[in-house]
């Protein structure tokens, strides 16, 4: 799946968690975060709903064009190595 906004903040959050949880369910496992230039740490809980929502399906996720903002974040909960990148941008 394309993440195709520019941002994933707190109002737009909900709505790109059902289009993930839909494409895992048709078998996407692979996201595709380049587009992202801006995020906040709601960013960081839709990435764990993504991974909860494919592990309980059996499915390994893998996040490409992860913004570096992103990673930061995730570092600094202690949750990065829970969100498997491909460790660009």
């Amino acid at each position: 799946m394309r993440v195709d906004t520019d941002r994933i903040v707190n109002t737009n959050a909900t709505a790109l968690l059902q289009r993930g949880e839909a494409a895992i369910r048709e078998g996407d496992s692979h996201f595709d975060l380049s587009n992202v230039q801006r995020c906040d740490s709601s960013a960081v809980a839709l990435l764990l709903a993504w991974e909860r929502a494919a592990r309980e399906r059996g499915v390994r996720l893998e996040f490409a064009g992860v913004p570096a903002s992103l990673r930061s974040l995730a570092k600094l909960y202690g949750v990065d190595v829970l969100i498997p990148t491909d460790g660009t941008r």
